[in-house]
């Protein structure tokens, strides 16, 4: 999708996917936007590329006059890196979401930055200093895209107010490094509720709320006994 508000790209987002489904249908198949639909193969991705413009001037915010990377693009990634893990689970929000977090399957095992490095969560594509931006790469296709924008926005915001500093650009591969995202939904639910700057953001009640919904889902899917622990434990324990 082109670059545009917020707003009006979840709304295209929202209805690409409904529009791909019934059209799947009509001939006879299904469309899915699992994070990770079949095992040995990459996942599905939502990758957001985001940047800021002064509302006055129209400029990009993450660029200096002379072209250079501003202090505020360097603060929205360490935003991003130390608020993203806490927010796992709305970018991430199904216990399927996180079999696609595994190292050299294409996507992100951690909050890493680099340019035009696809091998980290946040990636700064190449471009001109108007054009200047940030990728998150962690965000599954099975997110909802207004929340999803919603929260990388918020986590953005939060490092260009608090003025957090990034780590230092990784320019080899982030797979050798180690993981800092949360591993399974249930631990991304304890992190959310935890964090008081995005209960700011986002409001307590919504926090409440998502987290109890995302609670009751995760006790359901723990009352499924897999294949996977059938073929590797009845026997064997």
């Amino acid at each position: 999708f082109q670059h545009g508000e917020p707003l009006g790209l979840a709304d295209k987002v929202f209805y690409f996917k409904r529009t791909l489904r019934e059209a799947a249908l009509k001939h006879d198949m299904y469309a899915t936007f699992m994070a990770k639909p079949m095992a040995n193969e990459p996942g599905s991705a939502m990758h957001v590329h985001q940047s800021v413009v002064d509302g006055e001037t129209g400029k990009n915010i993450f660029s200096t006059e002379d072209g250079a990377p501003s202090e505020l693009f360097h603060h929205y990634i360490g935003g991003l890196q130390r608020y993203m893990p806490s927010a796992m689970a709305i970018v991430a929000p199904y216990v399927n979401s996180y079999r696609r977090i595994v190292r050299h399957t294409a996507a992100p095992i951690n909050l890493q930055w680099g340019i035009d490095n696809r091998t980290v969560g946040i990636r700064v594509p190449v471009s001109g200093s108007q054009d200047r931006r940030v990728e998150n790469r962690v965000i599954g296709a099975d997110a909802n895209p207004y929340l999803a924008l919603a929260i990388t926005l918020a986590c953005g915001y939060l490092g260009m107010v608090e003025a957090i500093e990034p780590s230092a650009m990784v320019e080899g591969s982030a797979y050798d490094m180690p993981v800092d995202l949360p591993q399974g939904l249930s631990e991304a639910i304890t992190v959310l509720r935890r964090e008081d700057r995005l209960r700011d953001v986002l409001g307590e009640r919504f926090i409440d709320v998502y987290t109890a919904v995302k609670d009751l889902e995760h006790q359901e899917f723990m009352r499924v006994i897999s294949p996977w622990e059938r073929e590797h434990l009845l026997l064997h324990v």
